[in-house]
């Protein structure tokens, strides 16, 4: 049995470095780390579900997640908790049912909540505080992969 049945993850700050690149018409350029996305592919074969909330919006993210089959996403939000509660009535989930990975300020709300919360090495300090998960690897260089290997392990 599982550890757990979901793994959200916010975008910004976990799947990447946090770092925002625009190219030359205004769109964002964002860097991913294979090492994260075999994790996220790691935990579907397992038959957890991967989605992420995020407070930006980008083409490059909706091309990543396309390619690790990631469909449930959730874009430009500002408060997280409302969206997570929607996810649980949807999928028909409880707080234990799910892992969150988040790095600053707005996934405080979830981190709060669900079963294991888990952050990158570079996370603001109130998130380091709450998290059962520290990552060793900073956001985008791995961290995820680390969390997923870490929800596998505590099956």
């Amino acid at each position: 049995m599982s550890v757990c049945k979901m793994l959200l993850l916010d975008v910004d700050g976990v799947l990447t470095d946090g770092s925002i690149f625009l190219d030359k018409n205004g769109e964002e350029i964002k860097r991913f780390n294979v090492k994260d996305g075999l994790g996220i592919k790691k935990l579907q074969q397992q038959g957890i579900e991967v989605g992420v909330i995020t407070g930006r919006s980008s083409l490059a993210l909706h091309h990543r997640l396309a390619k690790l089959n990631v469909t449930l996403i959730y874009e430009n939000i500002q408060e997280k908790l409302p969206v997570y509660e929607q996810i649980l009535v949807e999928k028909n989930l409880v707080d234990e049912d799910v892992c969150y990975m988040g790095d600053d300020l707005p996934d405080l709300p979830i981190l709060k909540r669900v079963k294991i919360s888990g952050c990158p090495s570079d996370a603001v300090d109130e998130v380091q505080e709450i998290c059962q998960f520290k990552s060793g690897r900073k956001g985008g260089r791995g961290a995820v992969r680390e969390f997923a290997d870490f929800i596998l392990k505590q099956r």
